[in-house]
């Protein structure tokens, strides 16, 4: 047992997760000036025209206001995505929305997009774009729906994608257009081609008006899509002439769970990430990466846990890899265990 692995199961997870979760964040922030000054640990990867310091990469929901970046850097990730970021700040779901089943190393969550909202975190970022870094990672930013943005209202869910586009653009090394939260009500019927492939159109068309320079764009998909889904988001993302496409995002399913039914239920609804999303995520990336050809961009998100698991996301044709609920249970050090694993190869 790990230093962290005591403080954890010792002191952790005494605290109701969404406090835990900004104390450590809190923690990983007052260390940013000792760790930024660490090496990046892992070779370079070259992905969507941009050089990553490494592979390995902070998926988003963890610092959803890019309050952060530097600290989260330090630790050895090779980029950081930022957000959720919606049109317009809103505060999420009610609390409690964040819980632990420890038993599966997993994490249930129906945050709903809490967030400062674009004009906020825009102006964060311009201000981290001025400051001098010693690493600076690549910068994802992550944009999805504002909540009272009618989901069937096409027009105005493609014009809430624009603001956020036209304000974050500017600082974002690459965008992805999430449309697979399972929190937001309807989010996720924005995954299908008729609706998405436009949004996607409306989002390419603002981040060009708004940069000079072209701004790669991707969009997040759901482990719950049908293979068939899979496929025609593969399809439509070639026909768009996408950067890419990240797998997966969180679950609504709860099968083969080793926690008890009942503590299950207690839970209630929410998106399930950690280990229980390993074997179909890897699916997900093996249909994709046959569909997509070689050269497309995958960042492959959703149970890498281990080194074994990120080697077998890497076989299945990722290009790159994301991580969060393993950096919840396995701690700071995380990163950099699992880049040297994967450098030894």
């Amino acid at each position: 047992m790990t230093a962290y692995d005591a403080l954890f199961r010792h002191a952790f997870t005494r605290v109701e997760p969404e406090k835990a979760h900004h104390l450590g964040f809190r923690a990983v922030r007052a260390a940013a000036p000792v760790s930024s000054r660490l090496a990046l640990p892992g070779g370079p990867v070259r992905a969507m025209g941009l050089a990553f310091p490494n592979v390995l990469g902070l998926a988003a929901g963890f610092d959803k206001n890019a309050v952060g970046v530097d600290g989260l850097a330090g630790l050895g990730f090779g980029h950081v995505e930022v957000g959720t970021v919606t049109g317009r700040p809103q505060p999420g779901n009610p609390q409690p929305r964040l819980f632990r089943l420890p038993a599966d190393g997993a994490v249930v969550n129906r945050m709903g997009f809490n967030n400062d909202g674009a004009a906020v975190v825009s102006q964060r970022l311009a201000a981290w774009r001025s400051r001098r870094h010693r690493h600076t990672p690549v910068l994802g930013v992550n944009i999805g729906k504002t909540k009272v943005v009618p989901e069937d209202d096409q027009a105005a869910v493609e014009d809430d994608y624009r603001l956020s586009t036209r304000l974050l653009a500017p600082y974002a090394d690459y965008l992805v257009v999430n449309v697979s939260s399972p929190n937001t009500p309807g989010l996720r019927s924005l995954q299908s081609v008729e609706r998405l492939g436009p949004l996607l159109d409306a989002v390419r068309a603002e981040a060009d008006a708004t940069t000079a320079r072209r701004v790669p764009l991707l969009v997040k998909i759901a482990p719950d899509l049908a293979d068939e889904d899979v496929l025609a988001v593969a399809d439509l993302a070639k026909q768009l002439g996408l950067d890419g496409i990240t797998a997966t995002n969180t679950t609504i399913s709860r099968e083969g769970l080793t926690s008890s039914p009942a503590e299950v239920e207690a839970i209630g609804a929410g998106g399930l990430s950690g280990r229980p999303l390993t074997a179909r995520a890897e699916q997900v990336m093996r249909l994709l990466r046959d569909r997509v050809g070689p050269d497309l961009t995958l960042v492959g998100v959703g149970g890498i846990t281990t080194v074994d698991d990120a080697r077998a996301r890497l076989a299945a044709g990722a290009t790159l890899l994301q991580g969060y609920s393993a950096f919840v249970y396995e701690g700071p050090l995380w990163p950099r265990r699992i880049l040297r694993g994967v450098a030894s190869g």
